[in-house]
């Protein structure tokens, strides 16, 4: 590797999550619609001594303490030696857009392009987390069953024009799960809807879910709030919580709607990131 290298580690949204049970380990059953943005972290790779990673970037703070950042993690599923990580942190942590699955993701990619070294397969992906199979492929409309083992791509999702606001705190996934009362709920059709714009794809949209959305509320009563600030704003079609939370998105009828909602949402302490989502191949 003769000079840096970069990737994108993209935003991932759950333009739905219903969650279908629960097994006996105490895993849950997942069933989630999810896209990818065209913004988010951006991970650089160099050569460097042993096995290292720098965190820049207005979110590295959150990350500092944390010794086994998931980019390291995956790192020595490969191996990895001789090579240094500058991850340039964007996205909030424990915020629901997979931003340290995302990362890790772009690292194991890095690592292949740039050292010909092997992707690690299914099993031990998820001992990184259950984001990381729908993380590690392309980054377009993908749909996730199961645990998050279960990665298949979606035709007839267009691009859409998203908010994506977070309220400044994180929320602890583990206690999201915990606070929910119904663990087992319908799954989406078996047959997804081929919409030709994000007008037709809302309306879909609104008949599925968040099933993690209600005990987020219940622990951080602002995110509901946020839900209809987002939802009261000209132009926008959908507002839903992404992940485990806090943050939220609005899907908006154009570019211009959505950086009017932007400004308007803006508040101290507040992160808000208008963006696009990457559309079907």
């Amino acid at each position: 590797m003769r000079a840096a290298v970069s990737r994108l580690a993209p935003a991932k949204i759950n333009l739905t999550l219903h969650v279908t049970g629960q097994r006996e380990d105490g895993y849950h059953l997942l069933d989630s619609l999810v896209v990818f943005a065209e913004a988010g972290d951006l991970l650089t790779l160099r050569t460097g001594p042993g096995l290292s990673l720098d965190l820049i970037g207005p979110c590295a703070a959150a990350l500092a303490p944390e010794p086994d950042n998931l980019v390291l993690r995956a790192a020595r599923l490969t191996a990895a030696q001789g090579v240094a990580f500058t991850l340039d942190k964007q996205l909030p942590v424990a915020s629901g857009m997979g931003g340290g699955s995302s990362d890790a993701a772009a690292a194991l990619h890095l690592l292949a392009e740039a050292r010909d070294l092997p992707l690690p397969g299914t099993e031990a992906l998820m001992r990184l987390g259950a984001d990381m199979p729908v993380c590690m492929a392309a980054p377009a409309p993908q749909r996730m069953r199961g645990l998050g083992e279960r990665v298949d791509p979606v035709a007839g999702i267009p691009a859409l024009w998203l908010l994506l606001v977070n309220p400044g705190q994180g929320l602890s996934t583990p206690a999201v799960f915990k606070a929910m009362t119904q663990r087992r709920n319908p799954a989406m059709p078996d047959a997804l809807p081929d919409c030709p714009d994000a007008e037709s794809l809302c309306a879909w949209l609104a008949g599925m879910r968040n099933d993690l959305q209600a005990p987020a509320i219940a622990l951080m009563p602002q995110i509901e709030a946020l839900l209809a600030d987002i939802g009261a704003q000209n132009g926008c079609l959908l507002a839903r919580m992404t992940g485990s939370g806090a943050t939220c998105f609005g899907i908006f009828t154009d570019e211009t709607a959505m950086r009017a909602a932007a400004t308007a949402l803006s508040a101290p302490g507040r992160f808000i990131l208008p963006t696009r989502s990457l559309p079907s191949p």
